[in-house]
């Protein structure tokens, strides 16, 4: 009797080919993409210049192919609605570790102490806002303690 042995992609039994021993997959046409999609992932994982190949045609694919995605969100409108509900998710995670959402604001409780300070213009790159300054604020004095 030929061994028996759960398929790694739909888990039902099948027979491994002798040819193929260590055969994971049953032949079902969606178990093969499965197995050719995990193979291709530990691929890209493993070797750079398979994953550089692989963007490079991915590249390409998508300047041939530019009005795909605004064609897909036409034809798919739950995918929309999906990705905008996931996006929100993910920008109110990003907002609660960002560094500064608003450039312009200003929590009165984080107090500066008096005192004279230099303002240095710096870039910000992790800004929302184009047209915002940012600064570093380099204590230049600091207030003498009252003598009694």
């Amino acid at each position: 009797m030929k061994e028996s042995r759960p398929c790694a992609g739909c888990k039902k039994h099948f027979h491994p080919r002798p040819q193929s021993p260590q055969q994971q997959f049953c032949s079902e046409s969606i178990c093969q993409k499965e197995r050719r999609r995990r193979w291709q992932a530990a691929k890209r994982q493993n070797d750079p210049d398979y994953r550089e190949n692989q963007a490079r045609a991915q590249a390409k694919w998508a300047k041939a192919n530019r009005s795909y995605w605004s064609a897909y969100r036409e034809r798919h409108p739950d995918y929309v609605k999906r990705n905008r509900e996931r996006q929100r998710e993910r920008d109110t995670r990003r907002r609660v570790t960002s560094v500064l959402a608003k450039s312009d604001a200003w929590a009165p409780e984080t107090g500066v102490p008096s005192g004279i300070y230099r303002l240095s213009r710096v870039t910000g790159d992790e800004l929302a806002k184009s047209d915002a300054w940012m600064v570093r604020i380099t204590d230049v004095s600091r207030p003498c303690a009252a003598t009694g």
